[in-house]
């Protein structure tokens, strides 16, 4: 079975809308602090939960993938998000608003069910390229959902963007349940012994930690960035909801990077441009620090900071893909509850820094954060000679 050009959109166009659901309220957390009349940490809050509920179902559902038919699994995840968009656009008390932003985490895992979908139908040598497409509608979806939500809510309201979310996700359930093919994973051993091989694979397979690690590093750093950026914007520079939503914008050009890595990640060349993915990072992380009297300083940090996380994902997926691939879907387990597991711990961090030490503590950790993962690369390259040696030749 291989992967019609036509359905490469598709999948793309997927992976955007849904995982867009976590990244919804980063600019609206002045309002829903405002709305709920709750202080702006508190408000930080919904991040920090949202995050962690994908994590949870990064854990426990997406190794279904290498277990349950991928549509169907699919297309169930997705009217799950819907009901739980729903029910956060409608309740009235913020504990009830949190716990449906858990929700929306938990359920929202269906872009990377169809990430590794993607990956086994594309041929091996176009896998890179193909993957990078994919990401690259995924991407977009993170980078511009924070531009939507700013533009909707001055429109609407804040609470209009999960009204509208929820009816993306019916519609694109019937979309996927139509279009795609059928997908039987050969795993047949049951859920528990699943889950314990997801276990299983992150003690036997070193590259996998080194990437998960050093993905949820740059995550952490990305997390910092964005979750604290709006309030930046707001109280410093007296931006607007709609302002806000163009500056948004501006790092919706990171996602060029995944084609670019993933062409480079068919080259052979992942290994050493993932180090420079890594280095411009933690450099746009201190520009943003010693540049925030600049709304443009600030922008032009945003989107190469954008573009480093990204290509470093792609590169990272390349490489993990490559290792197992009767085990896509928990291999992407590991990784993506690594890198989710560090963003959450990375925005309540967040939250505690900036209210004590503004935007320059947010910088601070989102720079410590990128050069804590060169160092990993760093070492990884400095114990492996059979990676030098291909480097030189």
């Amino acid at each position: 079975m291989r992967v019609r050009r036509a359905l490469i959109p598709l999948l793309a166009l997927a992976c955007g809308l849904t995982v867009a659901n976590l990244y919804y309220s980063q600019p609206l957390l002045d309002l829903i602090a405002g709305n709920f009349g709750v202080s702006q940490g508190a408000a930080t809050v919904v991040v920090t939960l949202t995050q962690i509920g994908y994590a949870l179902g990064l854990l426990l559902l997406l190794p279904l993938g290498d277990l349950v038919e991928n549509r169907r699994l699919t297309t169930r995840l997705l009217g799950g998000t819907a009901a739980a968009l729903l029910l956060a656009a409608i309740c009235p008390a913020y504990p009830l608003f949190l716990a449906f932003s858990v929700l929306i985490g938990v359920t929202s895992v269906v872009a990377q069910i169809l990430v590794p979908f993607a990956a086994h139908l594309a041929p091996e040598e176009e896998r890179g390229a193909i993957v990078g497409k994919v990401m690259g509608g995924l991407l977009l979806g993170i980078l511009l959902a924070r531009t939507v939500s700013s533009f909707v809510s001055g429109l609407w309201g804040w609470r209009a963007i999960y009204f509208i979310s929820a009816a993306l996700m019916i519609v694109l359930a019937v979309a996927l349940w139509r279009l795609l093919p059928p997908r039987a994973p050969s795993h047949t051993a049951g859920y528990r012994s699943l889950l314990r091989s997801v276990w299983d694979l992150a003690l036997a397979e070193p590259a996998l930690r080194r990437r998960a690690a050093c993905q949820g590093l740059l995550f952490g750093a990305f997390s910092a960035y964005w979750t604290a950026i709006a309030y930046e914007l707001i109280g410093e520079h007296g931006l607007s909801q709609a302002q806000i939503a163009i500056f948004a914008l501006v790092g919706a050009g990171g996602a060029a990077a995944a084609p670019i890595a993933g062409k480079i990640a068919d080259r052979g060349y992942g290994a050493v441009a993932s180090g420079g993915a890594l280095a411009l990072a933690a450099a746009m992380a201190v520009l943003a620090a010693a540049g925030h009297r600049s709304v443009l300083v600030l922008g032009l940090a945003g989107v190469l900071l954008d573009f480093a996380v990204q290509a470093h994902q792609v590169m990272s997926q390349h490489e993990i893909y490559a290792l197992r691939a009767d085990a896509r879907a928990r291999i992407n387990t590991v990784f993506m509850t690594t890198v989710f597991t560090c963003g959450a711990i990375s925005s309540a961090l967040t939250g505690v820094l900036h209210h004590r030490y503004g935007w320059t503590g947010a910088c601070i950790l989102a720079a410590c954060c990128a050069t804590t993962g060169l160092l990993v690369w760093a070492v990884a390259r400095w114990r492996s000679p059979a990676r030098a040696r291909e480097v030189a030749a």
